[in-house]
């Protein structure tokens, strides 16, 4: 929460800022915010001051935005290299600003959308399908699996809330079980 307070102050803030930054001394994290609607790089000084914003917005209301993809009613999906694109676009945006490189920032700090959820092919690191977004329903059969014998509560004890298709533990399930279909699938003749 604190970096979307960030992102609100420094959208208030002079873009025009006369005030130069040491690099060693003032400049200490870049927060990176990477939402549903938009994805965000926020630099901070050592002060907690927000000192630079660079911000790409989502694809439904902006001509540059990061596309919502619908396959069916009740899926929403991103495509997760489009994300680190984006990801990749605001930081250099916010480093630009005030002419600095990786080698200035001290830390990173990072929010994403919780439980979207991606998974990546260990031997090239490139993901296996589209990222399913927390709002996707198509994991209802898998919880429905999973409360089959001890109800909605079942992993309640170790992980505090009951099962629902909004985590992501379901969302990975169902990415290996349709990425392995489809690897078994035949492939068509070219």
């Amino acid at each position: 929460m604190w970096l979307h307070a960030a992102a609100c102050a420094a959208s208030s803030t002079d873009s025009r800022n006369p005030r130069r930054y040491s690099k060693a001394e003032d400049v200490i994290a870049i927060a990176i915010d990477q939402g549903t609607t938009s994805s965000r790089a926020i630099i901070i000084d050592n002060a907690g001051s927000v000192i630079a914003i660079g911000q790409h917005e989502h694809e439904h209301e902006h001509e540059h935005e990061h596309e919502q993809i619908f396959p069916r009613a009740g899926w929403v999906e991103h495509d997760p290299m489009e994300i680190w694109d984006n990801t990749r676009e605001v930081i250099g945006q916010a480093l630009s600003k005030l002419n600095l490189t990786r080698h200035d920032i001290e830390a990173v700090g990072i929010t994403n959308q919780h439980e979207t959820a991606v998974v990546s092919d260990r031997r090239t690191g490139l993901p296996v399908d589209n990222a399913i977004v927390w709002r996707d329903t198509r994991t209802q059969p898998i919880v429905d699996r999973l409360v089959a014998d001890d109800g909605v509560e079942r992993f309640k004890a170790q992980v505090g809330l009951p099962l629902a298709t909004y985590f992501s533990g379901t969302k990975i399930v169902w990415i290996l079980e349709d990425v392995n279909v489809a690897r078994a699938r035949p492939k068509p003749a070219i």
